[in-house]
């Protein structure tokens, strides 16, 4: 289907010719990946090519802390965390050909907690969460390096509610698509985390879960980085697709 958008008048040897000039009637979807901490933009380049050609315009960086500016590491509070992540999505929705009511979110571990944050913030259509973590909601002006770990570790070992935490709060708000992935063996984000983001998720418009077997935080095997791949490929194209039908 295609759009018009004016009538326009060529100037041509002494005179001039008309037209009408056309674009798509819908812009693209753009899809906005972040890392988990510790790890930074290169993990995601190749499952962002791969989403680039479903018809996407894709968009990964590093937070602050991390490749470039791992100097600041210990420097880094969650509330830079949360800025870098609505500087990065406000960059990708500017994109001329990008449709910023179709915009995905792709957050792993550290990274899938800014998403959450980020859906209180701005427009998220779909939001696909790999192991995503959970922070007590204090301390919140401390640097992320210098958080007290045992304390993350019973938080996260407890089911929660969006009572007193801000990320599961906004995902109660959410009101898009969900997809969260969970690691057999995760060392760092228990089922009981996984299981508050799940129960959170109340007002979603779909909510799929997958555990990937054998799998553990990282994906260091390399058989369970292309299961993730594929099971994020076949949902982003799933939503995609669902996005573009008419009506």
């Amino acid at each position: 289907m295609m759009e018009k958008n004016g009538r326009v008048s060529i100037e041509v040897g002494g005179s001039s010719i008309d037209g009408t000039i056309l674009s798509p009637a819908k812009l693209i979807p753009g899809v906005l990946f972040v890392h988990g901490w510790g790890g930074s933009q290169e993990q995601d380049l190749m499952r962002a090519e791969e989403i680039a050609q479903l018809g996407c315009v894709c968009f990964t960086f590093d937070l602050r802390g991390h490749a470039r500016h791992s100097n600041q590491r210990d420097t880094v509070t969650r509330s830079d965390g949360i800025a870098d992540v609505v500087a990065a999505y406000d960059f990708l929705a500017r994109q001329p050909e990008v449709d910023p009511s179709a915009i995905a979110v792709v957050g792993t571990s550290y990274g899938g907690y800014l998403a959450t944050l980020l859906t209180a913030k701005r427009q998220v259509a779909w939001l696909a969460l790999r192991v995503p973590a959970l922070y007590p909601d204090n301390h919140w002006e401390v640097p992320k390096a210098l958080l007290d770990r045992s304390e993350i570790t019973v938080y996260r070992n407890h089911f929660r509610t969006s009572l007193n935490d801000m990320a599961l709060k906004a995902c109660e708000r959410f009101e898009g698509d969900v997809l969260i992935v969970e690691s057999e063996h995760d060392d760092y984000v228990p089922h009981a985390a996984i299981t508050s983001f799940m129960a959170a998720f109340r007002h979603t418009n779909s909510l799929s879960y997958r555990i990937i077997r054998n799998a553990d935080h990282a994906l260091r095997d390399e058989g369970c980085r292309r299961n993730y791949n594929r099971l994020l490929i076949t949902w982003v194209e799933e939503m995609v697709r669902r996005g573009r039908r008419p009506g």
